[in-house]
């Protein structure tokens, strides 16, 4: 366990790089755009090129190519791996390049649909640039399914560093120094979304090449190409549910008002930064040694590493929750109340965020809990449940979104979230009683039990730093700087007080740690 954990670490140390970094580039172009139309023009045109990256990347690609490529190194060693990863590529390739080529010749005649606002058009025009990303995310994304089989996660989590770099770089440099008006800046900003693809794509397939790949085309339809598509056919329709699901909100939030997307995309944003530094990295490493089980039948092993994955994840992003609720304010203010992002703005993306933050430890176990269907091959469950949690999410979003705005959409995805993480967790017992919750249960009453009294410290010491008589901005600064650690030192210590099951793992691991230091 020391090992994942290692590995876990690692993973999450580059996801904080990446995320701080996206952090960055989101408050740059807050500070530059605002909550502007042009702003949430960008956020929605984005948002297409990556629906379909999940859709073929991502999504169903890489939870059928992964426990498929896990067969093929098992059965036929590294060799055998790369040549279906050339077919996998090959394929990858053509579809990808002819979506993208169909998509911008679509959207550049966009305005041969006469009749609608200009800002749709303005999504058009910009979606037209940013499409060809598509292609270099695709690619990339079997490429670090390949690395993590092969139990190399550096690679993979240093991905998204490429493109938040570009991004800033081409934004804050070139764009601030070169362009004349606002679209040349949002110009610069698109070609470095496509800058950042090709580094996505690249960097991988070097590392990759070095270990012995040897890249060429490929199209010969294998048995395990049948199957991964195969596999691929359900996942790809859940994986449109559940895509499809999020970008109808964002379209959905774009026509309430030119703002409104952008504060949903922010907060958002925001919200899965905890998701991605730990729960991301912990379905990463652990989603491998599922599928091996499975491979090997070996049902007991999955259900101990899937509990002990669902721990890692709850320990943080309950506590991670219940911080983001409380200091919403100060944190939206101080990460993008600057430039052309307004205080009115900063409030109301504020509001958003404590809504989006009820929800983030049900997303979090959505994301492993679903590798585990696909872990043994069940892409039809996700799938089946995935079309509830569309239902739920669209009625409620149409129903609250004429009484209550964005924060109707944000109520909406919330609450389906939730459904669907009860529905899955109930399926995933059913068809592998090994993979019950209840030994969970006792855990989680400990980390509610600390997160809660951690809220207590945490609300406390943020109600008296109001009355202190500090400046706005010290203030909100303060609130980040100290009661962030105070809130995480009194949880773990409340944690490791109520000998949280698992610690002896920590300690194993910090003692390994401190041995090879000194």
């Amino acid at each position: 366990m020391s090992k994942k954990l290692k590995n876990i670490g690692v993973v999450s140390l580059l996801t904080v790089v990446s995320r701080v970094l996206a952090l960055g580039r989101d408050s740059l172009s807050a500070s530059i755009f605002g909550d502007s139309i042009l702003n949430s023009a960008f956020l929605t045109a984005f948002r297409l090129p990556n629906l379909f990256r999940r859709l073929l990347g991502e999504g169903s690609l890489t939870a059928a190519f992964l426990p498929t490529l896990q067969d093929e190194l098992h059965g036929n060693g590294e060799q055998g791996a790369y040549a279906l990863l050339n077919k996998v590529v090959s394929w990858l390739v053509v579809i990808t390049g002819a979506l993208v080529g169909l998509a911008m010749l679509g959207l550049s005649q966009s305005r041969r649909l006469t009749g609608h606002e200009d800002k749709w058009y303005l999504v058009a025009d910009l979606a037209v640039f940013l499409f060809p990303y598509l292609f270099f995310v695709c690619v990339a994304a079997a490429l670090n399914a390949t690395l993590n089989v092969f139990h190399r996660f550096t690679e993979p989590a240093l991905s998204p560093i490429w493109l938040n770099l570009a991004m800033i770089a081409s934004l804050g440099g070139a764009g601030l120094h070169f362009a004349q008006t606002p679209m040349g800046e949002m110009h610069w900003l698109c070609a470095g979304v496509l800058v950042g693809g090709f580094l996505q794509m690249a960097v991988p397939a070097a590392v990759l090449v070095r270990a012995g790949w040897r890249p060429q085309p490929d199209f010969a339809l294998s048995p395990r190409m049948r199957e991964i598509a195969a596999l691929m056919a359900p996942g790809f329709f859940g994986t449109a549910i559940y895509q499809v699901n999020i970008y109808v909100g964002s379209l959905l939030a774009y026509a309430i008002s030119d703002s409104a997307a952008t504060w949903m995309f922010y907060a958002n944003r925001l919200m899965e930064l905890p998701i991605g530094v730990f729960a991301i990295a912990v379905s990463t490493v652990i989603y491998p040694l599922i599928a091996r089980h499975a491979v090997e039948r070996n049902f007991t092993a999955m259900a101990e590493d899937y509990r002990k994955g669902i721990r890692l994840i709850l320990i943080i992003n309950v506590p991670a929750a219940v911080g983001l609720a409380l200091l919403s304010e100060p944190i939206t203010r101080v990460l993008f109340r600057h430039g052309e992002f307004t205080a009115d703005a900063a409030h109301s993306m504020a509001g958003l965020l404590v809504l989006f933050a009820v929800g983030m430890p049900f997303f979090s176990v959505v994301n492993l809990t679903v590798r585990a269907f696909y872990a043994v091959k069940d892409t039809m469950t996700p799938v089946r449940i995935a079309v509830v949690d569309f239902i739920v999410n669209l009625v409620l979003s149409l129903s609250l979104r004429h009484w209550l705005g964005a924060t109707g959409l944000v109520l909406a995805s919330t609450t389906a979230i939730i459904v669907q993480t009860l529905l899955l967790t109930r399926a995933l017992t059913r068809k592998l009683p090994e993979m019950r919750f209840a030994p969970l249960w006792p855990t989680v009453g400990k980390i509610v039990m600390a997160a809660l009294v951690m809220g207590l410290v945490v609300g406390g010491a943020w109600h008296g730093l109001q009355g202190a008589g500090f400046g706005p901005r010290l203030r909100d600064v303060l609130a980040l700087v100290v009661l962030i650690p105070l809130g995480a030192g009194s949880y773990a210590l409340l944690l490791w007080l109520l000998k949280i099951e698992g610690r002896e793992e920590f300690t194993v691991l910090a003692n390994r740690f401190l041995k090879r230091k000194g």
